[in-house]
């Protein structure tokens, strides 16, 4: 098939290599193939679409010509065999002697896979849980490496970096922490569903990082953030992702009560509570 999108984006054909579990609620999914040495990318909150199969499928239905035309052509394949479309960020890549991507890392949030789950897993938990090696999938992702699906681009003069994410957001989160410089000075949190998913992270910025379990009588995100002291001198850039309405209160309360300049603060819902994907896309959102 062709694999031609308007650039800076194509289409790759990968397989699993390999799984590691990261947490009772995160699971890592490494994949390869041929193609990848044309997967481009800078990192931090890299994003990018995977189209996964159903159940019974070997590989996800996608259209034959994944040209500009897509998009129509994917959503025009009956339900039960439209492969699944879902949002992630880029955890991690690994390069081979010539610089050329061998392998990309995903980080999949497991709700409702473990038994007797008050709301049952969705079709992209359901299928990380379950993913072994030799499993195909299709990803849209970048041939450029700075491309506008990375938000995070904090301006020259700021000396502060704040970043908030639940578990949706903590690959994107920890890949940006991951290339922030000696020197730089960060505040961070980080909420999980579950103490066994808090992570060691790796970065050489002065970052002071704080986890929030979600658990009853927590202090929330806002509560968290709202608590922190920053110097009135200071000139902070924000990133805050995850839920939509624990982001919307997250930048009110940044631009509003904190003063910091809306144009600072990038703000991206990477889903909303009660809602699927399909529901969200359905919406507009």
């Amino acid at each position: 098939m062709t694999t031609a999108v308007a650039a800076p984006f194509r289409f790759f054909a990968l397989q699993v290599v390999r799984t590691e579990r990261l947490g009772p609620s995160l699971v890592r999914v490494s994949f390869a193939g041929d193609d990848l040495g044309s997967f481009h990318s800078d990192g931090r909150d890299q994003s990018l679409s995977l189209f996964l199969p159903h159940p019974g499928q070997d590989a996800p239905a996608v259209p034959c010509e994944l040209g500009d035309g897509w998009w129509q052509a994917w959503r025009e394949l009956p339900d039960d065999v439209r492969a699944v479309m879902r949002s992630y960020t880029l955890r991690g890549l690994r390069r081979g002697l010539h610089g050329e991507t061998t392998e990309i890392d995903i980080d999949f949030v497991l709700h409702g896979v473990e038994p007797g789950a008050a709301v049952p897993a969705g079709p992209a938990s359901r299928w990380a849980s379950a993913a072994r090696a030799g499993d195909r999938v299709v990803l849209l992702g970048p041939a450029i490496a700075d491309n506008r699906a990375i938000r995070f681009r904090p301006p020259a003069d700021a000396d502060l970096v704040l970043l908030w994410g639940d578990e949706t957001a903590l690959p994107a989160a920890s890949a940006i922490l991951e290339s922030l410089p000696a020197g730089t000075r960060a505040r961070v949190w980080l909420e999980v569903h579950e103490a066994g998913d808090i992570q060691d992270l790796a970065t050489e910025a002065d970052a002071e990082i704080t986890w929030l379990v979600r658990r009853k009588g927590a202090p929330t995100a806002l509560d968290a953030v709202r608590a922190a002291e920053l110097q009135p001198c200071e000139r902070p850039y924000a990133w805050i992702a995850g839920e939509s309405g624990r982001v919307k209160e997250l930048r009110r309360h940044l631009v509003r009560e904190r003063g910091i300049d809306r144009r600072r603060v990038t703000f991206v819902g990477y889903w909303r509570e009660g809602l699927t994907e399909e529901q969200l896309r359905e919406r507009g959102e």
